[in-house]
């Protein structure tokens, strides 16, 4: 029986304590009262009908370009899709808050995402991001319960029961088309002294960013492109991996004003095991603040690796893969400069599901990604300009070896060395327009790595060029 029943159940036990028998039948001559709109009594502030109608509706409203060009004869894609959603949440009662909400979304001029490049047989790979991966031909009206939670909290302690949306270095929101990633189980936070705090979950269920359902976690994986195992055959672990959950674990201490440590676990029952231990240090100095930070990650097989199969199996690394990353960096209010390195060792594959969220390396760019590949070696540098305070500028340049194409047992996916270059824009509108916020993200991708005039090594992963264009209003 899934955990979610509790929170419908308690649901219904709401709804029957605020409707009396009335709310059964109504004479034709009264008003409409299921939403109870036309009450014009006062409120005792002290009811759990009180903490109902005085909670906080919120509202998000969002508009998305994408166009993929890519190198010579090769498929080109362009997408466009509109979508909003509302999200309501109680006023706290005694410590607890119900929350809900929900998105819906219109394709409102696309090519055909389902059909794929004839010279190398590859589907679409950003712009179907924007609707249902799961169901190219589907572009319309596709719609997804995003959260239903109950939160308790009593004085530095909080709890999360149900569908909530969560942002960790393994599960992230990774909100780069319509909608994010959300997750369903029991989260807590907790602030146990001044300078130290802890995160404990445990995820049974994930909605990943470009589906509309929801999944246990072994289901979850591989819904997006499942790549190749080590011999070079289609990977064919979706819809087979088998897990009970995972169960994910923070801890975090401010050593001093300019020091923190940073410590999390994920253990995925049956499949794999994650840690990741990050220090984050940052002196004031004349004119702005020096920061820099290092990074350190593992991961192991824990139990079958998703199945007893080895050809129906996810996580195959036999022996411990470890990455390294540093970066170092000046800021001020109006300036942001860093430089960033990471490392991927050659032990074996950096694996973490798709669905569940981007990377978390200093070294990442919005629109690729290291997952599925060992032995890597990436440089990136970062500028960030802000002016006018609503208005900004971001400019990064990345340099990512990777193993051969060809080298199956440490690249997962067929991805080529290569150059990328990000420009991002971001304006925050006023007056008329407030609440209106629009972004411009182009991306290009060049090929420095052997592809051996082959296609499929090359569309959608180098050579190529990438336009966003994003409209987000909030109320």
């Amino acid at each position: 029986m899934r955990h979610f029943r509790f929170v419908y159940s308690f649901w219904i036990i709401i709804i029957l304590s605020i409707h009396t028998v009335s709310g059964q039948h109504q004479d034709l001559q009264e008003k409409p009262k299921i939403w109870q709109s036309e009450t014009k009594n006062n409120i005792d502030t002290s009811s759990l009908l009180a903490a109902f109608k005085t909670g906080t509706v919120n509202g998000h409203f969002r508009f998305f370009h994408s166009s993929t060009f890519n190198k010579g004869g090769l498929k080109d894609y362009d997408a466009n899709a509109i979508g909003g959603g509302l999200r309501f949440e109680t006023r706290n009662y005694h410590g607890f808050r119900v929350g809900i909400s929900g998105f819906y979304i219109f394709n409102i001029g696309s090519s055909n995402l389902a059909a794929k490049d004839l010279s190398s047989g590859q589907p679409n790979r950003y712009e179907i991001g924007l609707f249902d991966v799961t169901n190219p031909d589907n572009l319309n009206e596709i719609n997804r319960l995003e959260e239903f939670f109950i939160h308790y909290q009593k004085r530095n302690t909080k709890l999360t029961f149900g569908r909530q949306l969560l942002n960790t270095p393994f599960i992230n929101l990774q909100d780069g088309r319509m909608r994010p990633t959300a997750v369903e189980g029991l989260w807590i936070e907790s602030k146990l002294r001044k300078n130290h705090q802890i995160q404990l979950g445990w995820l049974y269920n994930i909605a990943p960013r470009s589906t509309r359902k929801w999944y246990d976690a072994g289901e979850s994986i591989g819904l997006y492109a499942v790549g190749v195992d080590a011999s070079g055959v289609k990977s064919g672990y979706s819809g087979n991996i088998q897990t009970k959950g995972i169960l994910m674990a923070n801890y975090q201490v401010k050593i001093k004003a300019s020091l923190t440590f940073i410590f999390w676990n994920m253990w995925v029952e049956n499949v794999m095991n994650a840690t990741m231990v990050q220090g984050d240090w940052e002196k004031t100095i004349k004119g702005g603040k020096l920061y820099s930070s290092f990074q350190v990650s593992s991961q192991v097989k824990s139990g079958e690796g998703g199945n007893a199969d080895i050809t129906k199996t996810y996580y195959t690394n036999d022996k411990a893969v470890y990455t390294y990353g540093a970066r170092v960096g000046w800021k001020n209010s109006i300036w942001d400069y860093s430089l960033n390195f990471n490392r991927i060792g050659e032990s074996g594959r950096y694996l973490m599901p798709r669905e569940w969220g981007r990377d978390y390396f200093f070294t990442f760019m919005p629109r690729e990604r290291n997952e599925g590949l060992g032995d890597v070696t990436a440089l990136l540098a970062k500028a960030s300009f802000q002016f006018r305070k609503n208005s900004s500028v971001q400019l990064s340049a990345g340099t990512f070896v990777l193993p051969d194409v060809r080298n199956f047992a440490l690249n997962k996916y067929g991805m080529p060395s290569y150059h990328q270059v990000n420009v991002d824009v971001r304006h925050k509108f006023k007056g008329f327009l407030n609440g209106l916020e629009g972004q411009i993200l182009w991306v290009a991708k060049y090929g420095v790595g052997e592809t051996y005039d082959t296609p499929r090594y090359i569309i959608h992963k180098v050579d190529m060029h990438l336009l966003n264009a994003v409209l987000n209003f909030r109320f």
